[in-house]
């Protein structure tokens, strides 16, 4: 089975459609899947939803496609890095669904095990409880939360094999592994593909089972918030 394809267009190619739901990894802009999002970009396909830690900032990652307006709805942990994003929920263009970090990075993980629900304390009493299933453990109060299976998963790591073997490097193994797992069809992209059976298979951090369409590129690799201290 082929896996690798020339270019992230071609590794999207027959598989994007308006109204999908797209499972994005990434955290901040670290290992973030810059250059499928950007052919999303070009494809201009619409009504999208996305399920993704946070919404990139106003020039970058998914922040791109809010400037495109070709995001629908977001279900995310974090969006205090994108004035885009502030403008267009405040103006009631785009829907949000909030998720607390843990909480989403299970309902992934959930939905790529096919576990269709899971009870958790996180959100209890608050607004992220409003409308769910409450049920008590041991007389504590636990809500109702549904894993996520999306059309599409997009992921970046560090390196892969051609049979779709991942490697996350740091921060980037965050919400990339659980993001793969849950999509009908994940797309990774990778900085550099290496020859099968060269990985130590106690390093890999995802097996190419979960993957179906692999690319390799150069990447920006951008820092939100770079922070320095004069020189001595």
């Amino acid at each position: 089975m082929k896996k690798v394809y020339g270019s992230a267009s071609e590794a999207l190619d027959g598989l994007l459609f308006d109204g999908m739901f797209i499972a994005a990894g990434g955290f901040g802009l670290c290992g973030i899947p810059e250059l499928l999002i950007d052919a999303i970009k070009t494809a201009g396909t619409k009504d999208l939803t996305f399920a993704s830690n946070n919404a990139g900032v106003d020039d970058f990652g998914i922040g791109l496609l809010l400037q495109t307006k070709q995001v629908k709805k977001m279900i995310s942990s974090y969006v205090g890095e994108n004035a885009e994003f502030m403008r267009q929920y405040l103006s009631g263009e785009l829907e949000l669904e909030f998720n607390p970090q843990g909480t989403l990075a299970e309902r992934m993980r959930a939905g790529g095990a096919g576990i269709p629900g899971f009870y958790t304390k996180t959100g209890v009493g608050t607004v992220i409880a409003d409308g769910k299933e409450h049920k008590d453990f041991d007389g504590e109060t636990y809500i109702l939360e549904q894993g996520i299976v999306a059309d599409l998963a997009i992921v970046k790591a560090w390196k892969a094999d051609a049979t779709g073997n991942l490697v996350f490097r740091k921060t980037a193994r965050n919400f990339n592994a659980p993001a793969a797992t849950c999509g009908k069809i994940c797309v990774a992209e990778v900085e550099e593909i290496v020859p099968t059976g060269s990985l130590d298979p106690d390093c890999i951090h995802l097996p190419g089972i979960y993957v179906h369409r692999l690319i390799a590129g150069e990447h920006e690799k951008r820092i939100e918030q770079r922070t320095t201290r004069p020189a001595a």
